[in-house]
């Protein structure tokens, strides 16, 4: 009876855990990817081969290795973390921010306008871009959050609403831009490219750059405002009781318009990284490019913690890295989207983890109080 009690406590802690539970979903999501592909006449072994080449750049059927595609990967895992920390950020202060897209957006944009219209001076230049992609993302983020704070508008409707308006917005501003037609733009000046020689050298002409530095900051920068300083304390308590925090003396209105202005800042400026690190020019866009609606699932993987959206920013680069090496092995590339929905599904299923905890908590006091 007692091992019985133990065993049950312990699994009871193991599903209360959230980063347990991340893994958990994660390896579910592969587990049904695998099975899918078995359906379909296809050798899982080779789905793995290619996750396992992007991860660590290592070959297995020609025993060669590249650094590039763990780079790449590294790469590719910039603006989802970035966008994934957009939504962790809101979501501690009770937040949901649908608006990471258009945010983005907006980023991207004025990254591009100030790309081709700026000043040409070396370092000047490509960090005046992305201080002003930032910033473009927080005036995004904190109209929302304005009106939330100030006359209750939902920020799930205002952000959804918003994204589609950037988006527009965006083709509109980028067609008067140089030597721009419906698809492009000119070519950026050296000046505006975050490209770094040294990183091209070591990694074998990946293309990581200098913006990998500043999602490194950023992920350091929230964790630091929420776990160490007592404004985040503040938006911490207003995302757990707004109406006990407000008793408590803590600025609400404030709280949940700034959260909403830093979150737009760290999706806005992963648009700015995206813009002048992944591409010589500008680009009139026709549609989304998804980073900012990944950036929930990557945050909700990730328990909108800064370390957990990381590692889970870190996860959707490498599947989406895998992509053209899955292809080449007779891979269905879209099987990498498969794994990240089923990822969202299960990790949606948490509710249900803690119905299950609930039953077994009844049963634990069931036998407790029959002996």
């Amino acid at each position: 009876m007692a091992k019985a009690k133990k065993d049950g406590t312990k699994l009871q802690q193991l599903l209360a855990n959230d980063a347990f539970v991340s893994i958990l979903v994660v390896l579910l999501g592969f587990l049904v990817g695998t099975i899918l592909v078995a359906l379909v006449g296809r050798k899982p072994s080779n789905m793995y081969k290619a996750i396992f080449q992007a991860f660590s750049g290592y070959n297995l059927d020609n025993g060669k290795w590249n650094p590039r595609y763990l780079f790449e990967s590294i790469n590719y895992a910039v603006p989802f973390v970035l966008c994934g920390l957009s939504m962790a950020f809101a979501n501690r202060v009770g937040l949901f921010n649908i608006g990471a897209e258009g945010q983005y957006v907006m980023g991207m944009t004025v990254a591009e306008v100030i790309a081709l219209l700026g000043p040409q001076i070396p370092v000047v230049h490509w960090l005046m871009i992305l201080i002003f992609a930032a910033l473009a993302g927080a005036i995004w983020g904190g109209v929302c959050g304005i009106m939330k704070a100030k006359y209750e508008v939902s920020e799930v409707v205002s952000t959804i609403m918003l994204n589609y308006t950037a988006l527009y917005l965006s083709r509109i501003i980028c067609l008067q831009l140089p030597g721009a037609n419906t698809f492009k733009t000119a070519n950026y000046p050296k000046t505006a490219m975050l490209t770094n020689s040294l990183f091209q050298k070591l990694t074998n002409n990946s293309m990581l750059n200098t913006g990998f530095f500043f999602m490194i900051f950023c992920v350091i920068l929230f964790w630091f405002i929420m776990e160490k300083t007592s404004l985040g304390y503040g938006m911490r308590a207003t995302g757990f009781n707004k109406e006990a925090a407000r008793a408590s003396g803590i600025p609400v209105v404030k709280n949940i318009a700034l959260s909403m202005a830093i979150a737009g800042a760290f999706a806005g400026l992963g648009g700015g990284i995206v813009a002048v690190g992944s591409f010589t020019y500008g680009r009139v866009i026709s549609g989304q490019d998804g980073y900012g609606f990944n950036g929930i699932a990557v945050a909700l993987v990730g328990n909108c913690t800064a370390w957990g959206t990381l590692a889970a920013g870190y996860l959707f680069g490498l599947l989406k890295n895998a992509q053209a090496l899955m292809q080449s092995k007779n891979i269905p590339k879209e099987i990498t989207f498969i794994i990240q929905g089923l990822i969202v599904v299960f990790i949606a299923l948490r509710s249900g983890l803690q119905i299950f905890n609930n039953y077994l908590d009844k049963k634990r006091i069931q036998k407790e109080a029959s002996k």
